[in-house]
């Protein structure tokens, strides 16, 4: 029997958690002891009513939720999610689809084969390419490696997949001082040493140096994997990809760009200038939870070359069904069996926001970021420490009390997240402490800046003298 009283009461919550955002503090403010003194304790013999369950979850979790939906939160890289992805995503819940194989729901591998068409031909990514929707950003690196590790071996005469990495030819991987951490737990997950890796030198603003990476390159004489960067997850600087997919494909090295945020911006005719080569890369990983702010669960692996990404993914089974003829297997693409139907909330932000909202929501973004530098950079003692292409904005605060700006930095931060009015985090930036602010909400708006730029200021005068 379908429980409404249930569903109803859910939808309510929702609805008034949502409505509280604008006002409510960003941070959460419940410890950890009053949050387990809420929603702990043993578990009862007997169950509970659902509605007295559902408003006891929504009563004890209220002071340890963080706002991050909310128009003012600025940690982090993370977005919000868009009323119609919301919506999808609980009709995803609703609908309950195991989205594996075509035969056990053929509505989530056809939507998912559509958003992944809308996706490729919004980036400018080849339309051949294969799309794999996962779980994040993370995942999303490490399908598209586990691709690359099954091409480049390949082609060195080796299938990874039945022998095993022991006993196969060296693999180079070469990556980027400012590599995102998501690339190297990816390759330790996938066997091939996060400390094995050879590391190039990037510029004053996190960029790769492509004559540092030829001089390496000269270095690796067999199967050799390239992982960049568009969208430094510090200065939203982009590597130089033109000059790195030449010199990539030159030496016969898999290109991988971890996009997870900055790929987005190829939606953007204004910002797509930023992305030129990114098309030559072999493989890409994204995050939509970021900057088509979807909901969690939302990352995309794709890959220039679809055999090497069915072959490092694929698995099969007697008792599976798998398609015959032009049908779509997720499972194909992915790195599990049993999962959700990802692509309903994906494919219902696309549509409901066409190419140009898109294009609008980055770019507003990254208006808002340029006026939160501007609000701040005008007064003294504070200092942006990159150039804003991006949504990205770093902050260093001069103390002028004797103190070190490192110290400083990061009592202004503490002071911010105490504050409530928006919640933003730190960083290390070239050897000292940075305030990180990364805005890619689709509700932020000009007021919020102007409201938050006002509180950081004021947690910097209250540190000052």
């Amino acid at each position: 029997m379908i429980d409404r009283e249930s569903l109803a009461l859910a939808a309510d919550l929702a609805a008034a958690y949502l409505e509280s955002l604008p006002s409510r503090p960003v941070g959460a403010r419940g410890t950890l002891d009053s949050l387990r003194a809420a929603l702990g304790g043993p578990l009862a013999e007997e169950g509970v009513d659902p509605t007295r369950v559902l408003k006891d979850l929504a009563a004890g979790v209220e002071t340890g939720l963080v706002a991050t939906a909310g128009p003012r939160y600025f940690g982090f890289v993370i977005g919000g999610s868009l009323p119609v992805s919301l919506a999808a995503d609980w009709l995803t819940s609703a609908w309950d689809q195991n989205a594996g194989l075509y035969v056990t729901s053929p509505a989530a591998a056809v939507v998912e084969e559509v958003a992944a068409a809308w996706i490729l031909d919004l980036l400018g990514l080849p339309a051949t390419a294969s799309v794999g929707f996962v779980t994040g950003g993370q995942m999303a690196n490490f399908t598209a490696l586990a691709a690359a590790r099954h091409e480049v071996l390949r082609r060195a005469g080796w299938d990874v997949e039945a022998e095993g990495l022991p006993g196969a030819p060296p693999l180079h991987v070469v990556v980027s001082e400012e590599a995102h951490v998501t690339i190297f737990a990816s390759l330790a997950m996938l066997g091939l040493g996060s400390r094995r890796v050879k590391r190039v030198p990037a510029d004053e603003q996190g960029r790769m140096r492509p004559p540092d990476l030829a001089a390496i390159l000269e270095g690796c004489d067999g199967p050799t994997i390239v992982c960049a960067q568009a969208g430094n997850v510090n200065s939203g600087a982009f590597d130089p990809l033109a000059e790195i997919a030449a010199l990539s494909r030159a030496h016969g090295a898999w290109l991988h760009v971890d996009g997870a945020f900055g790929l987005w911006a190829a939606a953007s005719p204004a910002l797509r200038p930023h992305l030129e080569g990114a098309a030559l890369a072999d493989s890409w990983g994204m995050d939509a939870h970021k900057w088509l702010n979807i909901p969690y669960d939302s990352g995309i692996a794709i890959v220039a070359h679809p055999s090497a990404h069915r072959a490092a993914m694929r698995a099969t089974a007697a008792y599976l069904i798998p398609a015959a003829g032009a049908e779509r297997d997720p499972l194909d693409w992915v790195p599990e069996f049993s999962r959700r139907a990802r692509g309903f909330p994906v494919y219902a932000a696309l549509r409901a926001l066409g190419r140009r909202g898109v294009a609008d929501l980055i770019d507003r973004c990254c208006r808002l970021a340029r006026r939160m530098a501007e609000r701040l950079e005008a007064h003294e003692g504070v200092r942006i420490l990159n150039e804003i292409v991006l949504n990205q904005v770093l902050v260093r605060f001069d103390p002028g009390n004797g103190s070190t700006t490192g110290d400083a930095t990061r009592a202004v931060i503490g002071r911010v997240q105490r504050d409530g009015t928006c919640w933003l985090s730190g960083t290390t930036w070239r050897g000292e402490a940075a305030m990180r602010i990364s805005i890619v909400n689709w509700a932020t708006t000009g007021e919020d800046i102007d409201r938050s730029a006002e509180a950081i200021l004021r947690a910097a005068r209250e540190g000052a003298g």
